[in-house]
């Protein structure tokens, strides 16, 4: 399943995890952070809406972080959460499940264990083991895009979505559950150049438009406030390395998370060269083979209706 705070990012990381035939994508889960819930839950929907992605749940979640005051990345995806595109009233409906319900639902329902791709803030599924910590056996893995091993996006040592909830991100860290992490250092290698926006928009259907058009909003905000050229398309990576994990290449370490400093709170730091002796708690990327993500990015998109 889907975890995730849609985002321009995070529609694309829908699409490719609607799409690929290497995953059955049981529900898609909201939780506030690149937008309030109500935004981010509605903007899911307008994105399964236009790709007609019509059997997929999807369940709004937590509201706020565990513990401190929301923060939003409104000045990044703008004030609907996705700006950028025209949207029409979305056909699809949400859950009336709360997501958090949804996460242990679908965990304890199945015979095979659950993968959760988790692409926003961590409050949902903190608040999942923390609820019902005997799902920690019924999760096989959970794909994280969060963190930095070096500089941060939303402070010098802070990547947003840890940022947005550290205590959520500390208590998953810690529940023993097989981790993922897909840092900046991962992602700002994932650009949506030039050719890259050329290449979807000579798909020429309804799905291709529509990631055109948010790609070239998100490129405009993200050079504007990052000085990139490009913007980098960070949430798919995290869907793309449970996909094909020979893309995103990664290191076993420990990380622990920061929630007590005022300068460094939301840092995963991670122990890269076993310095502190502490145990190894997450698979953490350090490189991503960028040609074969955007062919997979480029496949997925290719496989949505021209209608």
């Amino acid at each position: 399943m889907l975890d995730c705070d849609p985002g321009h990012d995070d529609a694309m990381a829908i699409l490719l995890a609607a799409a690929s035939p290497a995953i059955e994508l049981e529900a898609i889960t909201t939780v506030a952070g690149n937008q309030t819930v109500e935004k981010v839950t509605l903007n899911a929907r307008r994105v399964c809406s236009v790709a007609g992605i019509r059997d997929v749940p999807i369940a709004a979640g937590c509201d706020r972080p565990l513990r401190r005051e929301p923060i939003i990345a409104g000045e990044i995806h703008g004030a609907s959460g996705l700006d950028g595109v025209e949207w029409g009233e979305p056909t699809v409906d949400a859950d009336p499940r709360h997501a958090v319900d949804v996460l242990i639902e679908r965990a304890e329902a199945d015979e095979r264990p659950l993968t959760v791709v988790a692409v926003g803030p961590l409050t949902n599924v903190a608040t999942a083991l923390q609820r019902a910590p005997r799902i920690v056996d019924r999760l096989e893995r959970i794909s994280i895009m969060g963190g930095a091993i070096g500089l941060g996006n939303w402070t010098p040592s802070a990547e947003f979505n840890i940022y947005a909830d550290p205590e959520a991100a500390a208590a998953v860290f810690a529940a023993g559950v097989p981790i993922t992490l897909v840092p900046l250092e991962v992602t700002h290698r994932a650009l949506a150049t030039d050719e890259v926006l050329a290449r979807i928009a000579a798909l020429d259907t309804p799905v291709a438009r529509m990631s055109d058009a948010l790609m070239r909003f998100f490129a405009d905000t993200y050079q504007r406030v990052f000085g990139f050229d490009a913007p980098a398309v960070h949430d798919p990576c995290a869907v793309a390395a449970i996909i094909d994990p020979t893309l995103v290449p990664t290191r076993l370490v420990n990380v622990a998370i920061d929630t007590g400093s005022e300068l460094s709170a939301g840092r995963t730091v991670c122990d890269v060269y076993g310095t502190t002796g502490r145990t190894p708690n997450a698979d953490v990327g350090v490189d991503l083979d960028v040609d074969r993500f955007w062919d997979l990015m480029l496949a997925a998109l290719a496989a949505y209706p021209r209608l």
